[in-house]
C-alpha cells in the first residue's frame, strides 16, 4: 500500500510522540529516512519513539544508492531488524552493476510436444517459482534468476541442436534444466565437459542414476525404478508369481525393466514373456496373447500407449483375466484423446483400459503443509490453474509433474544461496562462473547434494545418485476415472492400502491359466473284476497244490515229478498275487508308501515267473537232454535221471532272478515318478486347464534294467518253445506229463512275448496297461494249472486210482504200473488182429491141401503110361518130398520140431508139405512158406 512520504535532507529528524516502540535511528550519511504511514501533521511532530512493526526505508540523495538493508522493521523487543548490517549511501556510480542485483541464467528445455509434452504445465510452474524466489530478500538477495528456455519436443536430436545454442550463445548459463529422459541423458552426459550442473524436473530413466556417467546430474523426479518396489509389493499382495512385460525400445524403459527383472527374481517372481517394440506394437501384443500373458507391465510413452491398447482391444487382451500395470504420469484422459495414428474409437479404448493399475510417484504433497515457498500444495494448484488460464488439467501435458518443476527451481535457488558464503570465503562470487570454473560447480554440487526442504511435492531429498526419494501412489482406472487405492513407501517398506480396488471378475485374476493337477487312477471296476479272477485263480492253485501233495504216493503222480508241479502251482499263485499290487495306486495308498507297492510288484512277478516257468522249463529241458539222443545211448541216459538234478536246475534259475532283482534294488531302487500329459481344457470354464498326472514305478536307468530282464526272460521263453517242439513225440515213464508241460510253455511264452512290449507301449494308459499285464498273468496261471493238474484229477477220479503204491501191491499182488497196463492193452489188440490173420491163412491152407490131393490123384493115374516112354537113365521121381524143402526160412521155428510154439490152429501144418517134390517145386514156391509163417 502506498502512503504519502516526506523526503528529509541529510541528518534532519522529524520525531513523533508515541507511547511505546523503537527509538529513532540515525539516517545514513548523504541520505534520509522515509517514514511509512505518517500523515503530514504527524511528520511535523518530532518524536523519539516509533511503534512496533513500524517500517522505515533508507533513501539517498541524488544519484547515490543504498548499500546494506534498505528497509528496517521495529521488533517487539525495541530493536530494529538487521542491526548488525550498516546502510550506507555511496557516491561513486562508475560501476552501478556492482551495486545492483546480478542476473544468473538458467538454460531450460521444456518439451511442449512429442512423446511427453510436459512443458505445457512445467514451464509455467517453473516461471512461477522464479518470480517468488526473485521477490524473496532472504534468498539470493544480490542475484536475480532468469530462465532461458526452448522446446525440445522430447526429441534427443532436437535437443542436441538446442543444447549447442544454449552453450555457445551469451549469456553463460549456470545450470541446465532439461525434461524427458532421452533429452536429459544427452544433456547430462555432455554437461560434464562444460562443468555444468544439470537439474531435471521430468526424467525417470534409471540409467541417469549412474554417477560415473552422469557426475553432475540431479532430478526432482524420482527414478522410474522407484515404481518397481511398488509393483513387486503388489505382485506379492495379489499372490502373482508370473508376469509379462512389453516396453518401448528406449533407454529409460529398458533400464527400468532390467531393474524390475532383478527385483522380481529376488522376490521369486518369474517374467515369462518380455516383448519390445519400436513404433508398431502389433506383433508384440500378439505374442503376449499367444504366450498366455495375464499380468502385464507396460513401459511406454503416452502416444505409444494409445497404439498398444488399440492392439489390445483387437486381440481381446483385456477383461477379467488380465491386469495391466502402466506408468502413472500420463494425462488422466490420455485414452480419450483422438489420435490419427490409431483406428480405434474412444469407446474401444475405454473398454480396453478399464481396470488397469498405475504406479505414480507422489508429486503433490497430500498433506496441508506450508513449505519453503510459504505455499501449500492446494494453493500451488490454484495458482498454477490461474497461470494456465483455466485450461483443462487433463488436457495439459505435464500437469502432474508441475510440482516437481516448481520444487526444482526452489532446490536450485536454495543451493545457490547456500554457496554464496563459501564462495565469498574463497574470494569468489556466483557471477564469476564460467564453463572452465570447476570450483563454483563443486560448491553448487555440494549444496544440491545436501538439500532437504519441504516443497509442494513433499520432502525434497536427493540420494547418492542424485535421484529424488519419494512415496509411490497406486491408482486404478474405475469407470473411466482414476481412483487412489493406496500408497507405498519404499524406504520404510510400508504399504498403505485403502481397500477400494475393483475387479471385473470375482477378484484379482490368476497370473496364468489355472492348472488343476489331476491324477489318473486305475478304473476300480476293472481292478475289482481282475482281482476276482486272480483270487479265484489263487484258490484254484491251492486246490491243485493240495491235490498234488495228497496224491503224491500214487504211481501216476509220482511219475509226473510232483515236487516240480508243486513249484509250478506256487509260482502261479505268486503271479496271480502280483495282480493286486499291479492295480494299487495313489487312490489306495499314500504317496510315501507307493515305493513299497512297487517292490511287491517286481518281486512277486519275478519270483513267481521263476518258480512257475522255471519248473516247467526244467522238465522239458531234461526230457530233451535224455530222450532225444541216439538209440544206442538211450538206455544209458535213462538210468541217470535223478530228482536232485531237476531241483538244482530250478534253483539255478531262481537264484539268477533273485540276484538280478537284488542288485537292481541295491544299485538303482525303484521309486515313484509322475508323468505329465497335455493339458486339457474343461468345457465349463475356459480359464482352467486340467493337468493329467500318472504315477509310475521307475528308477534312474529303468530301460536298462528292463532290457536286461526282458532279454534274459525272452531267450528263456524262446528256448522253452524250441524244446517243447523237439520233445513233442517223446514218450517216457520218468516225466509222463511233459507233453502237457510243452503245451503250457507254448501258451505262457506267447502271452509273455506279446504282453511285455505292449505294456511298455501302453504305459501311459493306466487301464490298458494294467489290463494287458494282469490278464496275461491270470491267463498264464490258469492255463498252466488247468493243463498240468486237471488231466491228472480226471484220470484219478474216472479210474478210481486213488490207492497208494503199497495198497495197490497188496490187493493185486503185482506192481504193474500204468505204463504196463497200456502195453498190455496194446498187445491184446495186436493178438486179436493176428488171430484173424491166422484164421484166414488156415482157410487158405485147407484150400491148397484139397488142390494138392486132386493133383496127386491125377498124377497117379498117368504114371503107368508115361513110365514106358521115359529114358532108362532118368531116375524116377521120388515119392517122398525132400525134407529140406519143408523147412521154414531162417529165423523162423521148425514146425516139426517146435510145434508147441505155434498156435493151436497150426497143429496140422505139417500136412502142408506133400511128398511130391515136383508139386512142391512148381505149385508151392518156397517164397510162400515165410509168408505163411509171418
Amino acid at each position: 500500500i502506498a502512503f504519502p512520504t516526506l523526503l528529509l535532507s541529510s541528518f534532519i529528524l522529524l520525531p513523533l510522540l508515541f507511547f511505546s516502540g523503537c527509538a529513532i535511528i540515525r539516517p545514513p550519511r548523504d541520505g534520509g529516512i522515509r517514514y511509512r504511514g505518517l500523515t503530514q501533521e504527524q511528520v511535523q511532530r518530532i518524536v523519539q519513539i516509533l511503534p512496533v512493526d513500524y517500517e522505515i526505508e533508507y533513501i539517498c540523495r541524488g544519484n547515490r544508492v543504498i548499500v546494506g538493508p534498505k528497509v528496517r522493521k521495529c521488533l517487539p523487543n525495541g530493536t530494529w531488524t538487521d542491526m548488525t548490517l550498516h546502510s550506507t549511501c555511496y557516491k561513486d556510480l562508475r560501476t552501478p552493476c556492482d551495486l545492483c542485483k546480478k542476473k544468473l541464467y538458467i538454460g531450460a528445455l521444456f518439451p511442449m510436444s512429442g512423446g511427453w509434452p510436459g512443458g505445457q504445465a512445467c514451464m509455467p510452474s517453473a516461471q512461477m517459482a522464479l518470480d517468488l524466489v526473485n521477490n524473496r530478500s532472504d534468498i539470493l538477495p544480490d542475484y536475480e534468476l532468469e530462465l532461458i528456455h526452448y522446446d525440445s519436443m522430447c526429441d534427443p536430436g532436437e535437443a542436441t541442436k538446442l543444447l549447442y545454442d544454449l552453450l555457445y550463445t551469451e549469456p553463460i548459463k549456470i545450470v541446465l534444466m532439461p525434461g524427458c529422459s532421452g533429452v536429459s541423458t544427452l544433456v547430462a552426459e555432455a554437461a560434464r565437459m562444460w562443468n555444468l550442473i544439470v537439474l531435471s524436473y521430468g526424467s525417470s530413466s534409471p540409467a541417469l542414476s549412474n554417477r560415473q556417467r552422469f557426475p553432475t546430474f540431479f532430478r526432482t523426479h524420482p527414478s522410474a525404478t522407484l515404481h518397481n518396489p511398488t509393483r513387486v509389493q503388489l505382485f506379492q499382495k495379489w499372490k502373482w508369481t508370473r508376469i509379462a512385460t512389453i516396453q518401448q525400445t528406449t533407454e529409460v524403459f529398458t533400464s527400468t525393466l532390467d531393474d524390475l527383472e532383478q527385483r522380481t527374481k529376488e522376490a521369486g517372481i518369474e517374467i515369462s514373456v518380455r516383448q519390445s517394440f519400436l513404433t508398431d506394437p502389433a506383433v508384440a501384443v500378439k505374442n503376449l496373447k499367444r504366450q498366455d500373458a495375464r499380468i502385464i507391465v507396460g513401459l511406454f510413452y503416452e502416444t505409444e500407449a494409445r497404439k498398444v491398447f488399440c492392439e489390445v482391444f483387437k486381440e481381446k487382451l483385456y477383461g477379467k483375466k488380465y491386469v495391466w500395470f502402466l506408468i502413472g504420469w500420463y494425462a488422466d484422459n490420455w485414452f480419450k484423446i483422438k489420435d490419427p495414428a490409431i483406428n480405434c474409437t474412444v469407446e474401444n479404448m475405454t473398454e480396453a483400459v478399464e481396470g488397469h493399475v498405475t504406479t505414480e510417484i507422489v508429486m503433490l504433497n497430500p498433506e496441508t503443509v506450508r513449505g519453503v515457498s510459504n505455499m501449500t500444495s492446494q494453493e500451488f494448484i490454484a495458482a498454477l490453474m490461474s497461470r494456465l488460464g483455466g485450461k483443462n488439467p487433463e488436457e495439459t501435458g505435464g500437469f502432474q509433474e508441475a510440482p516437481l518443476a516448481y520444487d526444482a527451481v526452489w532446490a536450485l535457488a536454495l543451493a545457490l544461496n547456500k554457496t554464496v558464503a563459501p564462495l565469498k570465503a574463497k574470494g569468489r562470487r556466483l557471477e564469476d562462473f564460467n564453463y572452465n570454473n570447476h570450483d563454483i560447480t563443486s560448491e553448487i554440487y555440494r549444496a544440491l547434494n545436501t538439500s532437504s526442504f519441504e516443497g509442494v511435492s513433499g520432502q525434497v531429498v536427493f540420494d547418492a545418485q542424485g535421484s529424488r526419494m519419494a512415496m509411490t501412489l497406486i491408482e486404478q482406472l474405475q469407470g473411466g476415472s482414476y481412483k487412489k487405492i493406496g500408497y507405498y513407501d519404499s524406504s520404510q517398506k510400508n504399504l498403505s492400502w485403502f481397500g477400494n480396488d475393483v475387479w471385473i471378475g470375482a477378484g484379482p485374476p490368476a497370473d496364468r491359466t489355472v492348472v488343476i493337477e489331476e491324477y489318473r487312477f486305475l478304473s476300480q471296476k476293472l481292478f475289482a473284476a481282475v482281482s476276482v479272477f486272480a483270487g479265484l485263480g489263487i484258490l484254484f492253485g491251492i486246490v491243485c497244490l493240495t491235490f498234488n501233495i495228497y496224491n503224491g504216493n500214487v504211481r501216476y503222480i509220482q511219475n509226473s515229478q510232483p515236487y516240480l508241479n508243486n513249484m509250478t502251482a506256487v509260482g502261479c499263485m505268486m503271479a496271480l498275487a502280483a495282480v493286486f499290487p499291479l492295480g494299487i495306486d495313489g487312490h489306495h495308498v499314500h504317496r510315501s508308501q507307493f515305493p513299497v507297492v512297487c517292490q511287491f510288484r517286481l518281486w512277486l512277478l519275478g519270483l513267481g515267473f521263476s518258480l512257475a516257468y522255471g519248473s516247467m522249463f526244467t522238465k522239458i529241458w531234461w526230457v530233451h537232454t535224455l530222450f532225444t539222443k541216439k538209440d544206442e545211448k538211450k538206455e544209458k541216459k535213462k538210468q541217470h535221471l535223478e530228482p536232485w538234478k531237476l531241483y538244482a536246475t530250478v534253483g539255478v534259475l531262481l537264484a539268477i532272478d533273485f540276484l538280478s532283482l537284488m542288485i537292481w534294488q541295491i544299485v538303482d531302487p525303484l521309486h515313484i515318478t509322475v508323468e505329465k500329459f497335455t493339458k486339457e481344457a474343461p468345457k465349463e470354464d475356459l480359464d482352467v486347464l486340467i493337468q493329467p498326472l500318472l504315477e509310475h514305478c521307475s528308477s534312474e536307468k529303468m530301460n536298462t534294467w528292463l532290457g536286461v530282464v526282458y532279454g534274459y526272460k525272452g531267450l528263456l521263453l524262446l528256448l522253452g518253445i524250441f524244446l517243447a517242439y523237439e520233445t513233442k513225440s517223446v514218450s517216457t515213464e520218468k516225466i509222463n506229463d511233459h507233453r502237457a508241460v510243452g503245451m503250457a510253455i507254448y501258451n505262457v511264452a506267447v502271452l509273455c512275448l506279446i504282453t511285455a512290449p505292449v505294456t511298455m507301449i501302453l504305459s501311459s494308459q493306466q487301464d490298458a496297461s494294467f489290463a494287458f499285464a494282469a490278464l496275461a498273468a491270470v491267463f498264464s496261471a490258469y492255463i498252466t494249472l488247468v493243463v498240468l493238474f486237471v488231466p491228472k484229477m480226471r484220470r484219478l477220479i474216472t479210474r478210481g486210482e486213488w490207492q497208494s503204491e503199497q495198497q495197490d501191491t497188496l490187493k493185486t499182488g503185482s506192481s504193474t504200473n500204468n505204463n504196463d497196463e497200456e502195453k498190455s492193452r496194446q498187445l491184446e489188440r495186436e493178438n486179436r488182429e493176428l488171430q484173424k490173420i491166422i484164421q484166414e491163412k488156415e482157410e487158405r491152407v485147407s484150400a491148397l491141401r484139397n488142390q494138392l490131393a486132386e493133383r496127386q490123384a491125377l498124377r497117379n493115374r498117368r504114371r503107368p503110361s508115361s513110365g514106358q516112354n521115359q529114358n532108362h537113365n532118368t531116375p524116377p521121381p521120388s515119392s517122398q518130398p525132400d525134407p529140406k524143402s519143408l523147412l521154414p526160412p531162417p529165423g523162423y521155428p521148425n514146425p516139426t520140431t517146435d510145434n508147441h510154439a505155434l498156435p493151436p490152429s497150426f497143429s496140422n501144418s505139417s500136412n502142408l508139405y506133400p511128398a511130391d517134390s515136383k508139386m512142391s517145386r512148381n505149385h508151392c514156391h518156397n517164397s510162400q512158406i515165410p509168408l505163411l509163417y509171418k
